[in-house]
């Protein structure tokens, strides 16, 4: 195997100075984003790499991509950064094969060091894996101190390792002469309740596995190649992606979602479906993924994520309309960039106050190289946002934006606008108030730094210095995620062993439960919690 980490552009020096500053931490952060693709005749790694930049949004503390070639060899390379600062054409050569698995991470469990950087590759009695993780084990602790009983080492923080860990155990019952990577992972899935998307790279092709509860997204798609034998015809080759925004970037078709519970298997056959753990009757994808984190173009249980947003903004302004000292001719309507803009759009549409764009972000700010002097980090949000002070200056503005959690950039985009010529600013947000912390994959904070959980309404909106502070109701936010939700055609999988017994000849999945998880607003969690 060959495993490089990626320092030649000093990549340990980036300026995380700045996004320790409180502002940015007001942003929750989703853990990871995970890409996955077989296909012998294409550049496995480049297209990876394209997936990866699709899929920045999801981390930016850190990537890695990793090909298993004919000869049954690994080739890796990570790196601390964003995907254009770690990969280059000289990096990319070596990484040969005929399938990949790539990662972009923000750390929610273990430290922002190359060390915990995925993926994550392991020797196993048949061959090397390579796994991509997206979320948190929920039980994490319980599992490392079961396998640390058992005589297992650990040599990183992050719950990746848990996972291959649990992954090169043979299940009781199962012939430890054969690889049996399906009961593996069904063995695996069976300890594990949530929170993980995963894309683990075998001999023997790619595997999507997504926990019972669904709790953190994974997609399929298909790519027609030509063939190496006759270039005239094509052939069908298929990948795995956090995002449909992902799939969509390298010239692929979307598919469907990966099933709660379901393992995906691709190869050079094509591709299988099979049960790793039955289906939780309450399913919870993270509903943030439509609030904030997922691009807009994404596509989750069968919509579009901007049309949700959109969705979102309507149901907020008939909840919480403008003041009606607000008329279509002194107020403007505008969102944060970029997540809330589709709310803000949504908002104006039904309010009958024009929208337009009032602040510009600085989108590349953040992650260079240049640390910032003195004197620009006292700047604190101009340097991530500058507003369009014409369009504001002289006008009450309806600020919309996705959730407050900190309340620390809300605040200070409050005294930038007001600095433009805004006379008067009403905050709405599009989503319920932040109560309780995310601990399935989510870095959204602690009790004690949760504004929500701390103050009133009342006490927050005075707080920022905004007019009025109104929030979208937790039945306006799940109306308007869910009454869009297509359904989706059932699909047949084959049941796993276990201890040698099957349940079932054939399973049908239907995945029609329009449950979502909402415990940062209601505090009821889905699932086991051992922190």
């Amino acid at each position: 195997m060959e495993n490089n980490n990626n320092n030649n552009n000093n990549n340990n020096n980036i300026n995380n100075n700045y996004n320790e500053e409180e502002e940015e931490l007001n942003e929750p952060k989703e853990k990871c984003g995970v890409f996955a693709i077989f296909a012998p005749e294409l550049d496995v790694s480049r297209i990876t790499f394209f997936g990866l930049v699709a899929l920045q949004h999801r981390g930016q503390e850190s990537c890695g991509i990793a090909t298993y070639d004919e000869f049954q060899s690994v080739h890796v390379e990570t790196g601390m950064g964003l995907v254009n600062q770690v990969f280059n054409e000289t990096n990319l050569k070596p990484l040969k094969g005929k399938m990949a698995i790539g990662h972009t991470r923000y750390s929610t469990a273990g430290k922002s060091t190359i060390v915990n950087a995925q993926p994550v590759i392991v020797q196993t009695l048949h061959g090397q894996i390579g796994i991509v993780q997206n979320g948190n084990l929920t039980t994490a602790k319980t599992l490392r101190k079961e396998l640390m009983q058992k005589g297992v080492g650990f040599f990183i923080d992050s719950d990746v390792e848990v996972i291959t860990q649990l992954l090169s155990n043979n299940p009781e019952g199962c012939d430890p002469h054969k690889p049996n990577w399906e009961n593996r992972i069904a063995h695996f899935m069976s300890k594990a309740e949530a929170a993980y998307a995963l894309c683990l790279m075998t001999p023997n092709g790619i595997y999507g596995v997504r926990d019972s509860l669904g709790m953190r997204p994974l997609c399929l798609g298909s790519l027609d190649v030509p063939c190496k034998d006759d270039p005239t015809k094509t052939i069908t080759r298929y990948v795995l992606a956090s995002e449909s925004c992902a799939i969509g970037t390298i010239g692929a078709k979307f598919i469907r979602d990966v099933r709660p519970g379901e393992i995906v298997h691709i190869n050079e056959n094509g591709i299988s479906s099979f049960i790793g753990r039955s289906p939780s009757d309450n399913p919870a994808l993270c509903v943030f993924e439509y609030v904030y984190f997922s691009r807009p173009d994404s596509s989750m249980e069968g919509q579009l994520i901007h049309i949700v947003r959109q969705r979102m903004g309507e149901t907020l302004a008939r909840e919480s309309p403008p003041p009606q000292s607000c008329s279509n001719q002194d107020t403007i309507v505008i969102g944060v960039p970029d997540s809330s803009l589709p709310a803000a759009i949504g908002y104006a549409k039904q309010s009958g106050i024009p929208f337009t764009e009032g602040l510009t972000k600085n989108r590349y700010i953040h992650r260079t190289f240049i640390q910032p002097s003195d004197h620009l980090r006292q700047q604190g949000i101009k340097l991530k946002f500058n507003p369009l002070t014409e369009n504001i200056q002289g006008k009450k503005v309806i600020l919309i934006d996705d959730s407050i959690v900190r309340a620390n950039t809300i605040k200070a985009l409050i005294k930038l606008i007001r600095g433009a010529g805004a006379i008067e600013i009403h905050v709405r947000i599009s989503s319920p108030p932040v109560l309780h912390p995310c601990y399935m994959g989510i870095d959204m904070a602690t009790h004690d730094q949760l504004i929500g959980h701390n103050r009133t309404i009342e006490e927050i909106r005075e707080y920022i210095g905004a007019e009025s502070l109104q929030y979208l109701s937790l039945q306006g936010l799940m109306k308007s995620v869910t009454v869009g939700i297509k359904p989706q055609a059932e699909i047949n999988s084959t049941p796993c062993f276990s201890n040698s017994s099957p349940t079932t000849p054939r399973v049908k999945i239907n995945e029609n439960n329009q449950k979502h998880c909402v415990a940062c607003f209601t505090g009821d969690y889905p699932c086991s919690l051992d922190f």
